[in-house]
């Protein structure tokens, strides 16, 4: 894969800091990459890192997962199944402006002569720190400091803490903390990835108020009927005299601060933020709700609520660091900066599933696609494992509307959309989205990795089983048997994760993914059959299975067709991609890439070249299926075709060039994923962070680095550092227990911190781990 950063990283102007990113300097060239840096989000609500007086403001603004408006699908020519309304993610009212005037001068820190700036995201506390220093055009010195957190225990609450002071003399201080509902004015982008624009105004007011020092306001969607309430209260605290005023409209409200300032006088303002969401609600019952949440948060303040936040971040560290050490002095700091993403885009995600760019902008709309599944359930299910089962909860709670949309396009079973939000299909190009089918055998893929690492046969039986019935009928009904090939089943006329190659017969990825499906959902029916006969039964009334169905799963299976070269060794994409012109990625400008926004698609399908790793994610995801010498094969061919146009891509490199021995590759993919976003490789983190390739970069530090596979509750290491690394170590919660894996570059420590006992295997050797007796194996050789 060649490797492009597209931009002067933004990364450079930060000093190197384990535990945060910190900002000396105000820079205008990285205001919007900022706004996504410094995001805050807890996985049910986010706010992107705009400063706190509204400006300089790029792409500012504050999302709630799943709150969304409908949009029509309008086509140049219609299509038979095409789906018929988008669902787009849409800002809520803002509500964390604090504008400052001092003697009736704005702060704004792009036109403000600025004496000191120090911004600071502290992953330890989970909080946002600025403060500045300004000297106001009548030359007087101005102290300020604001500290801001969503925060994780309290689901709908955010809370800025807000301190000015005065440095040499008395001035009139105005604070105008703010609550607005923006009618955005947006322009059209040919970049497929952004999200649409709306002709209509999508959120009406239904209720407004203003109480003292409280304001709650209260919005509708005009298609979707979401409800979001957003209600903000203050505490002041000051020596200083002051007035208040209140203003609310439909769509602004303020509290006006008036204070005579005086010098070395303090001025504290707290300022409680917080979102309810539901759909077909009321804006009594959520006022109701916002109301509460800033009560229980002034009683509580903000120092409780910041120690309840550092105790929480304090567990999450515990169960999820990843710590390193040698090489690059940024790489502790980048890759805390990654897990930080991981929590914010999940921690309090129930209910719902993680948006492509987490709640740090709204490209793509806010829709999930199957980077839930296979690039952030791994992380979740060995941190995190509640967490994820909500996320696959929420695709079994869906599971009817993808019947539907199976029914929709003839098939049996069930049909898991591309992408979405309220589980019905959104994607208009269906080349590279319902086409897909592969999205099923992930979804499943994900829930078997969970059930594996977790043991909890009652999610499976319960919910899985389930599942399992209706992907794998879908799978029966989309392949055949071709006349001229009987003994082999084919799934045609589909799209594999390569997405510059679409609309194939026998997409090999999805082949083998398919069959992993379908041979896991006999064995679990089996299964269950004898530990729950009467949960069986009652399945079997439920979804009207026959026993047949098992045993033509079990056929199509065995023999399902899995493209091979015998000349080359190695797997075909797909039966036609190697009849396709071979082409240099060296002879393609640099200015070309990504080529989906510099050519038609169908230049691009004409060629080998591929978007994202799509065969060499089978050689990973199904790694024991394959040899070692396939997997070189396939590796040394399809590398050099690989674009890196997809951030999905580089961490799956990465952690196959670690297996087959390739090092040099294995640390240079790692690193292009793990800076994906803070040196803004793909030139466009203003639209938001990159969550698989964060929770890739996590998979190759554990995965490759790591040498961790879990194929069918084996849990199996093979570890190597690169030699520049003096130790990587990471904890792995496996079956309730906690693991912690030491690496070193002569040996590995594998210790059992929490737990009874735990089976695990070490280069091929078992090894039964006993509580707290650490045990040492050497490591693979470079």
């Amino acid at each position: 894969m060649k490797l492009r950063i597209r931009r002067e990283a933004p990364v450079d102007i930060f000093p190197v800091d384990d535990w945060k990113i910190v900002q000396t300097k105000f820079d205008p060239r990285y205001v919007a990459h900022e706004e996504t840096i410094y995001a805050l989000a807890n996985g049910y609500f986010g706010t992107r890192g705009g400063f706190v007086e509204g400006r300089p403001a790029i792409e500012d603004g504050t999302l709630v997962n799943g709150f969304f408006e409908f949009r029509r699908l309008a086509y140049p020519e219609e299509g038979y199944g095409f789906p018929r309304q988008g669902q787009t993610i849409v800002y809520v009212p803002e509500a964390k402006i604090i504008r400052l005037y001092v003697d009736d001068e704005p702060l704004d820190v792009s036109q403000a002569e600025i004496v000191r700036f120090n911004r600071v995201l502290d992953m330890q506390a989970g909080v946002l720190v600025r403060e500045i220093e300004w000297l106001t055009p009548l030359g007087k010195r101005v102290s300020l400091k604001t500290t801001r957190l969503v925060s994780f225990p309290h689901r709908h609450l955010a809370v800025i803490d807000y301190e000015l002071t005065l440095l040499d003399g008395p001035a009139d201080i105005n604070i105008s903390s703010e609550l607005i509902n923006h009618q955005r004015k947006e322009s059209e982008s040919l970049d497929p990835r952004k999200a649409p624009l709306f002709d209509h105004q999508v959120l009406s007011a239904e209720s407004t108020s203003a109480d003292e020092l409280r304001l709650v306001h209260c919005y509708r969607t005009r298609f979707s009927n979401h409800w979001v309430s957003c209600g903000v209260d203050h505490q002041l605290t000051t020596e200083c005299s002051y007035n208040t005023d209140v203003r609310s409209t439909d769509d602004f409200g303020s509290i006006n601060l008036m204070i005579d300032g005086e010098r070395g006088q303090t001025v504290r303002l707290t300022k409680y933020i917080a979102y309810h969401t539901e759909e077909n609600s009321s804006a009594a019952e959520l006022c109701y709700r916002a109301e509460t949440t800033l009560a229980r948060a002034k009683e509580k303040g903000f120092h409780q609520l910041a120690r309840e936040q550092r105790a929480y971040m304090d567990d999450f560290w515990q169960r999820s660091d990843v710590q390193l050490r040698g090489g690059n002095p940024r790489a502790q700091q980048v890759i805390r900066w990654n897990l930080f993403q991981l929590l914010q885009a999940s921690g309090r995600v129930e209910g719902y599933s993680i948006p492509a760019r987490g709640l740090t902008g709204r490209t793509y709309e806010g829709h999930y696609f199957w980077d839930a599944e296979i690039y952030q359930v791994p992380f979740l299910v060995y941190t995190a494992p509640e967490i994820a089962k909500h996320l696959l909860r929420h695709r079994f709670l869906h599971l009817d509307k993808a019947r539907a949309r199976a029914s929709e396009l003839s098939h049996r079973g069930a049909l898991f959309p591309w992408r979405t939000i309220n589980g019905e299909e959104a994607s208009t190009f269906f080349l590279a989205g319902t086409a897909q089918y592969h999205i099923n055998a992930c979804i499943m893929y994900a829930l078997k990795t969970y059930v594996d690492a977790t043991g909890d046969d009652d999610f499976l039986f319960e919910a899985g089983a389930e599942m399992y019935v209706e992907t794998a009928r879908l799978w029966l009904s989309l392949g055949c048997y071709p006349e001229r090939d009987p003994s082999k089943f084919y799934i045609n006329g589909v799209t594999g994760p390569d997405e510059y190659t679409a609309l194939v017969n026998n997409n090999f990825f999805t082949n083998a993914m398919a069959r992993d499906n379908l041979s896991n959902a006999v064995g679990v029916l089996e299964r269950m059959e004898r530990e729950r006969p009467q949960a069986y039964q009652d399945l079997i009334t439920k979804v009207g299975l026959e026993k047949s169905e098992i045993s033509e799963w079990r056929k199509a299976a065995e023999q399902m067709y899995l493209p091979y070269d015998e000349e080359l060794g190695i797997h075909p994409q797909d039966d036609s991609f190697l009849d396709k012109e071979r082409l240099d990625l060296d002879d393609i400008p640099s200015e070309k890439f990504p080529l989906l926004v510099h050519f038609h698609y169908l230049e691009i399908y004409r060629t080998q070249l591929i978007k994202q790793a799509d065969t060499i994610m089978a050689m990973f995801l199904l790694g024991h299926q394959f040899s070692l010498e396939i997997k070189k094969r396939n590796f040394d061919y399809y590398d050099p075709l690989t674009t890196g146009d997809s951030s999905l891509s580089a961490c799956v490199q990465s952690i196959v060039a670690a297996e087959i021995g390739d090092f040099e590759k294995e640390l240079k993919y790692f690193e292009f994923a793990a800076v994906m976003d803070l040196a803004d490789v793909a030139g466009n983190v203003v639209d938001g962070a990159h969550l698989a390739s964060i929770g890739g970069t996590w998979m190759a530090l554990v995965y490759g680095f790591g040498g961790f596979r879990d194929f069918d509750g084996r849990f199996t290491f093979n570890p190597r550092l690169p030699s520049e690394w003096e130790f990587l170590r990471f904890p792995l919660t496996i079956r309730g227990q906690t693991l912690e894996v030491d690496i070193r570059k002569d040996e590995v420590t594998y210790t059992l911190t929490k737990g009874s006992g735990l089976p695990i295997e070490h280069a091929g050797e078992v090894i039964e781990l006993a509580p707290n007796k650490p045990v040492k194996k050497a490591t693979r050789a470079t």
